[in-house]
């Protein structure tokens, strides 16, 4: 049975960063033999990056975490400590490209949330979701 492991990528306000934790991400999960859950999680972090990078203006992390006997948990802190807008339902995005972030997540992902954090001194928050292993 795999052991548990925990990866922290600290990222800039960037949107470049985005690309970089999904890439990172891939290498991770592919390095664990994890392959089978590359793509619904690169979906999930890509969308929780870019929500701490385009709506804060601090630093932020995505952080990967896999728990035995079959859980990954993806999560992504920001310094922004203001909760998180809730999903809004599938059907109010018919002419919009935006704000369907956290309705990806809620929808691929098996369990999320969010949490107020301190990191390093600074007040923000962590939003994570849950992939169960097949």
């Amino acid at each position: 049975m795999p052991e548990a492991w925990e990866y922290t990528l600290t990222i800039p306000n960037d949107l470049r960063a985005v690309t970089v934790s999904r890439r990172t991400l891939r290498l991770i999960l592919t390095a664990h033999g994890l392959i089978g859950l590359v793509d619904v999680a690169e979906l999930l972090a890509t969308e929780l990056v870019s929500n701490a990078v385009r709506h804060t203006k601090g630093p932020a992390a995505l952080r990967v975490r896999w728990a035995p006997p079959g859980t990954l948990r993806l999560g992504a802190w920001d310094a922004d400590p203001e909760p998180p807008e809730p999903p809004r339902p599938w059907d109010r995005f018919a002419e919009r490209e935006e704000g369907r972030g956290l309705a990806l997540v809620q929808a691929c992902s098996d369990l999320w949330g969010w949490q107020p954090l301190s990191r390093f001194g600074n007040r923000g928050k962590y939003v994570w979701c849950e992939l169960a292993a097949a």
